[in-house]
């Protein structure tokens, strides 16, 4: 393992164990876990994912492929099934679409979708109708009703970015709630250049920026 895999995954521990609520944390340790091969931490990363944010279709793909990868795969199907019901009834094309995959790698047939194709591929439907932007956060919570941001957020490349990828309600969660515990959680030092960059990697990881 790298140290850089070992430092990230430090962080997100850290984030993870001083708030127990925090989705991201417990999301971003189970990826980290993952790619370092540490895969039973990482099966209790997803799952703790899940029990906060049981609609974030994504974890079920990933902690189903960690469950196959630990050769535990009645409860790999079962995980992967009912991602497959969460991501369809929410329109998660792409986690879906996933998720069917490896079902039928291992054999099972695949399932059927329950809704017309056409739907974003991150968040929650229902609701009042968007306008029809699509936003690359993992586990974005508007879904179709995802707007677009009316101007970059900053006077950078990384604000046209944000513009281009990210919705209007995603950008107001990391900045009025997630941002906060990733500064007070991590004491970070803005001022510092590496208390700045840990936080701009933070922000692109969340956002689906990376």
């Amino acid at each position: 393992m790298s140290n850089q895999l070992q430092e990230r995954i430090a962080q997100f521990r850290k984030m993870a164990n001083d708030d127990p609520d925090n989705e991201l944390g417990h999301y971003r340790l189970g990826q980290l876990l993952m790619e370092a091969g540490d895969l039973d931490d990482a099966v209790r990363s997803f799952r703790r994912t899940l029990e906060l944010s049981p609609q974030f279709s994504k974890v079920y793909q990933l902690l189903g492929t960690s469950l196959l990868q630990l050769k535990r795969r009645d409860e790999a199907l079962k995980v992967l099934r009912d991602g497959f019901e969460v991501a369809d009834e929410r329109g998660d094309y792409v986690p879906r679409d996933e998720i069917s995959k490896l079902l039928v790698q291992e054999g099972e047939p695949a399932p059927v979708s329950k809704k017309p194709q056409g739907g974003t591929d991150g968040g929650a439907a229902g609701g009042a109708a968007g306008d029809g932007f699509r936003c690359q956060r993992p586990g974005c919570f508007a879904g179709a009703r995802a707007r677009q941001l009316p101007r970059p957020p900053m006077n950078d490349a990384l604000g046209q970015k944000i513009h281009a990828s990210v919705c209007a309600e995603c950008w107001d969660y990391w900045l009025r709630n997630l941002s906060i515990k990733v500064i007070n959680e991590m004491r970070l030092d803005l001022s510092t250049d590496q208390g700045a960059e840990i936080y701009d990697q933070i922000m692109r990881e969340t956002l689906g920026l990376t």
